[in-house]
Formats: C-alpha cells, structure tokens, sequence
C-alpha cells in the first residue's frame, strides 16, 4: 500500500457539493443518456448516481481531491462489491475464480485506502444489485473487463486535475487496475495490452458507463 495521503479540506462544504460548471451542460447530461457499456452483457437501466461529485476544472485544491478521490471510492466500491459477491457465490471456476479472489482482495484494499485517506468526507457506499453477472461465468468475465478498462480511463482522466502530493497514490491504484484489465483480457484470450495508448475518460464519460450497469440501485 502506497503511504496514505490525507487529503486536508478548509470548506468541507465544497468538497461534497455538485460543482457548478457542469450543472448548465444539458447536451452533457443528453451524452450520458445514449452512451453504452461496451461488450453487450451489462444492462441498462436502473437508478443514475446521485450525488456524484462534479470535478471542477479550475485551479487544483484540497477541495478538488477530495472531489476526485470520492469519485474514485464509488469506482472501487462498485468493483470490491462485484468481485466480493462472485466469490461468495462460488460458481466460478478456473483461473477466473482465483482472478476474482486476488482482484476483490485489491479492490477492497482499495477501498480502505481511500476511504482512510478521505476521512470524515468519504461518501458512503451504495447498494448494489449485479443479478447473474456475478453467477455466469462468461458474463463475470465481459462485465469484469469493462469494469476493469473504465477504471482505468477514470483514473486516466482525472490524474491531471490533481495536487503533485495525491498525485502517487492515485498513480498506483491506477498501475494495478491496468494489470487487473490484461489479466482479465488474456483470460478470455484477448489481447492484454491491445493498445499503445488507452485513452481518458471524463468524469461524465465514467459516470454515464457506471449509470449504464444498472448495478448502483439505492
């Protein structure tokens, strides 16, 4: 585990509150409304994030960490409760079933991380419902690397926006997420790193993948 960054925050207030720069972009919340996971197994549907934090795009702050680093516990909360449930269910078998057990271990420690480095303004975990993508094991595995791939560009595309000192941590979740993708990937015996660059996603690119599950329902 990287060393904890605790993230210090003069306006708590502004670290929960939406960001005001996306509330007028209508044509943005219309993109969230027809974009797809991609893979075909993942429903959509279901109930959208509340509350999810907006990232402003202004100067880099405490506040705007801590923005980012609650964007990315909901991100691992989601992967840590997928990976838990599919091992308690026991039904998948093979190099698939380890996966799942290294990779839930991660995420939860993920999850612990961020949650100790966000303190008091870390957002709560949500309930879930992931229906048989835990049970199935070639729907586990579709759902898996798209969940894996969009963690990754999450953290891609928020990288920038953060101060030098919060920078490290992120970096390293991010490190792992990737080699959970290729292993996931050559799983399923697709290419692991099919690409020389991945490409950035934004916070709305992510949040619209994520409503997209159905998974989040209260």
């Amino acid at each position: 585990m990287p060393d904890l960054i605790t993230v210090a925050v003069v306006d708590p207030g502004a670290a929960t509150s939406e960001g005001r720069d996306e509330e007028n972009a209508a044509s943005r919340a219309s993109f969230l409304k027809r974009a797809v996971v991609g893979g075909g197994t993942l429903l959509t549907g279901g109930v959208l994030i509340g509350g999810l934090p907006s990232l402003a795009l202004g100067a880099k702050s405490a506040a705007q960490d801590v923005r980012i680093l609650n964007f990315a516990l909901l991100l691992e909360y989601l992967e840590a409760a997928f990976y838990t449930e599919a091992e308690a269910r026991g039904l998948l078998t093979g190099e698939t079933r380890k996966f799942a057990k290294v990779v839930g271990a991660h995420e939860r420690a993920h999850v612990a991380f961020l949650k100790k480095a966000l303190g008091s303004a870390a957002r709560s975990k949500p309930q879930f419902d992931f229906r048989d993508t835990t049970s199935v094991q070639s729907k586990f595995q579709s759902t898996a690397i798209a969940l894996e791939e969009t963690g990754v560009s999450a953290y891609s595309g928020q990288a920038a926006r953060l101060r030098r000192q919060t920078l490290p941590a992120a970096a390293s979740i991010l490190a792992v997420e990737a080699e959970h993708a290729s292993w996931i990937r050559d799983i399923v015996l697709r290419k692991p790193a099919p690409r020389a660059f991945d490409k950035a996603l934004t916070k709305a690119q992510v949040t619209n993948r994520v409503n997209a599950t159905g998974f989040i329902v209260g």
